[in-house]
């Protein structure tokens, strides 16, 4: 928060206390000259003391009660006029800041109404000054000096209001806007949410689709294996049943994170949902092998068949990855090209560089598109959907625009047997 947004809002908080002050130290040099004005017209200096603080006192409350303070002012005036001296005092100006407050804080009616009756008092004192000033001259000069003057203080008058009228517009203006800007503010924190906890579950029956059944089947066949060992029965019984008891393990710790990825709604069907994604495999369509890091050659012909100029390069021995690992590295690589696809603009060259590294696997993909400057529809989960995938197999991912022009992606995962990378590392 900036000094000024903090400064406004003391204003606002203690606008009543703010507003007497100013009123009593304007006071102290208005008030005084209106009553030495009445005094000049043959009122006399009491009077004029009297009748101009009863004008100016009111506005002291001109923000926080702007109706009541309006009608004390034109009150006081009328009165001041029908009662005590028609003379123009410096205190009447505060029916112009009067006028000004209920247009810019008031109702609507108040501040129409308010307009009204100033120019109808502008009348009146118009003609009380003309009738004390011109007495005795011809009645022709007369209706002119009250004329002119009224005009004088109707164009006064509207000023005051049409500026109210500007002010009160941009403080409308500003209120929406601040509202627009709060409501949007939380819907893309729950479209955050949502697509996070989303991205979650569909990670988590991924991993379920291709852990839990291979889990399942390594159990099952270590199970099976330990009774039907023909050679040396008592290793294969010790190995088979290392076997099975590592398989129950992972499948183990991989329902517990299962229920750490899915949302808080499903936890206490999280249990049901393992099992149910288990029938449907088993009691309808049959597992299908997930994408592997092998078919990124696949995408890069699909999105070539598009029209795009896409081009494959490889570096490094390849070597055999886990599945997790390389769905990761398909999945990311989809995401990349599509990316490509919606936002690099016309005719993109993309180049898709697989390098194999002793203790990682780098996946980069690059285009000389827009980059930044690219339209977006402002949800951006794409790429939060890659770096959760990346972080779950302990690797790190960027993407941003190259200094050349374009958009790059780059993720590094680590490979069987070396360090994985640590939680700092993979936030990075």
């Amino acid at each position: 928060m900036t000094w000024w947004e903090r400064l406004t809002r003391w204003e606002h908080r203690h606008r009543l206390g703010i507003d007497a002050t100013l009123t009593l130290a304007t006071g102290v040099l208005v008030v005084p000259l209106s009553a030495a004005a009445a005094e000049s017209a043959g009122t006399g200096f009491g009077p004029g003391l009297v009748w101009s603080s009863l004008l100016w006192a009111p506005l002291a409350w001109r923000r926080r009660s702007p109706v009541a303070s309006v009608v004390a002012v034109y009150a006081v005036g009328l009165a001041h006029l029908v009662l005590g001296t028609p003379t123009f005092l410096v205190a009447d100006l505060a029916v112009l800041a009067a006028l000004y407050s209920v247009t810019v804080h008031g109702p609507r009616w108040a501040h129409r109404t308010a307009i009204l009756s100033a120019i109808v008092g502008g009348l009146l004192l118009s003609c009380a000054v003309a009738l004390q000033y011109v007495w005795g001259a011809r009645p022709g000069d007369v209706v002119v000096g009250a004329l002119l003057m009224w005009v004088f203080c109707s164009a006064c008058a509207v000023a005051t209001w049409a500026f109210g009228l500007m002010r009160r517009s941009r403080r409308e203006t500003i209120s929406a806007l601040r509202d627009r800007a709060e409501r949007l503010e939380r819907e893309r924190d729950q479209q955050a949410r949502i697509a996070t906890a989303a991205e979650r579950t569909r990670i988590a029956r991924e991993m379920h689709d291709i852990v839990a059944h291979s889990l399942s089947v390594v159990v099952a066949q270590a199970d099976g294996g330990r009774y039907a060992a023909a050679v040396d029965p008592d290793a294969a019984t010790r190995a088979l049943t290392t076997i099975a008891e590592t398989g129950r393990a992972a499948l183990a710790d991989m329902r517990r994170l299962l229920g750490v990825l899915r949302e808080p709604d499903g936890e206490d069907g999280a249990g049901g949902g393992t099992g149910g994604a288990g029938g449907r495999s088993s009691g309808g369509a049959p597992y299908t092998p997930q994408p592997a890091a092998e078919d990124v050659e696949q995408l890069v012909e699909q999105v070539r068949a598009s029209g795009v100029r896409a081009s494959l390069v490889r570096m490094g021995s390849p070597r055999p990855l886990p599945p997790g690992i390389g769905l990761t590295v398909y999945r990311i690589c989809q995401e990349a090209l599509t990316n490509v696809l919606k936002h690099a603009g016309p005719d993109p060259a993309v180049t898709v560089l697989v390098q194999w590294q002793p203790a990682a696997l780098v996946l980069e993909v690059t285009d000389d598109g827009r980059g930044a400057a690219a339209d977006s529809d402002g949800a951006g989960q794409g790429l939060l959907g890659m770096r959760e995938r990346a972080t779950m197999v302990g690797g790190r991912l960027s993407a941003g625009p190259r200094p050349g022009g374009g958009f790059r992606v780059r993720a590094e995962l680590p490979l069987p047997g070396a360090p994985a990378s640590g939680p700092g590392d993979a936030a990075a």
